[in-house]
């Protein structure tokens, strides 16, 4: 931790622009090496970029990594489960099917991050119903050069434009055994990379926070909070995605965090008008999943209040 507090507080806040992808890209695993700890990462990365879309990519790397740290490092990850039914279980409709020793693939995703940059996909598929009519869902991963595997770039969001989406089509792609990773698609991946994206792509959000505050002189008290409410993310994305314990206090810094922002509007009138601009347009990524995140903290309280739940 006093590496990356060390990082925060005293490392130059210069931001070099950054005119693509390929260069965020540089700039991300510049960072790796000092540190490779998943959150770590990114506050540091967080922190070097120059833009609010840039680190929130390398926030949604480092949680990849957290998440599937089997995964090469220096290699662009996407996570492929949104499709024409948007991104639920029961949803999934891309097929896993045994095919002579292996696998094959077979599907379409409808929005995939980064997706015509990656590398490594991880794909969420069915291998079909179980007793009781339920998804089976298993997470493979593919390498995006193999055969069968088709990217196509959609149009830019309207905000953080500076990093790609695309929809992703698999038709008849050979895996092997390997290839699919055990456990349950849903319970051992997808559901706690929710947790874990939010974690770390907030705080990438927060290192970039502390460097434009302290390059254009905010108040110390406010860069201060801004560096608490991420000592506090940094812990939270160590815990277990699962524990309802966990996401209540998740609930508790995503408060703290919100007003922070607030206090922070005052400050940005302060800086030059194109990061102004650019924030005002960006910051709408931090509410895209604001209700996936209220209900997750309504089931958290449920269970630990002796209740089921419902996912």
């Amino acid at each position: 931790m006093n590496d990356v507090l060390r990082f925060l507080l005293t490392e130059a806040p210069d931001s070099p622009s950054l005119d693509s992808v390929d260069a965020w890209w540089r700039r991300h695993l510049a960072v790796l090496p000092r540190f490779p700890a998943p959150a770590d990462l990114a506050l540091a990365s967080g922190f070097r970029m120059d833009r609010l879309g840039f680190a929130f990519a390398s926030g949604y790397q480092a949680a990849l990594r957290s998440l599937f740290p089997q995964l090469p490092a220096d290699r662009r990850v996407a996570l492929c489960a949104t499709e024409s039914g948007g991104g639920h279980p029961t949803a999934m409709q891309t097929q896993l099917t045994p095919s002579g020793a292996g696998w094959k693939l077979d599907g379409v995703k409808t929005y995939v991050t980064l997706g015509t940059h990656a590398e490594v996909l991880l794909v969420v598929a069915s291998e079909g119903r179980d007793a009781q009519g339920r998804n089976r869902l298993r997470m493979a991963v593919v390498d995006a050069k193999t055969p069968g595997v088709q990217v196509e770039q959609l149009p830019p969001l309207g905000f953080i434009p500076e990093v790609p989406h695309a929809a992703l089509r698999l038709e008849g792609v050979v895996l092997a055994p390997e290839d699919v990773l055990p456990g349950d698609g849903y319970t051992r991946y997808l559901k706690p990379f929710r947790t874990v994206e939010d974690c770390h792509v907030n705080l990438a959000v927060l290192g970039w926070l502390v460097k434009v505050g302290r390059r254009c002189g905010w108040p110390v008290a406010l860069r201060e909070e801004l560096v608490a409410v991420a000592v506090m993310m940094r812990a939270l994305a160590k815990e277990d995605p699962s524990d309802p314990g966990a996401h209540v206090a998740l609930g508790g810094a995503f408060t703290q965090m919100h007003r922070a922002l607030e206090r922070c509007e005052v400050a940005w009138e302060g800086v030059d008008v194109e990061m102004r601009e650019r924030w005002q347009r960006d910051r709408r990524v931090l509410d895209l999943a604001s209700k996936v995140r209220a209900k997750r903290l309504e089931v958290a309280r449920q269970r630990l209040a002796g209740g089921a739940g419902d996912d």
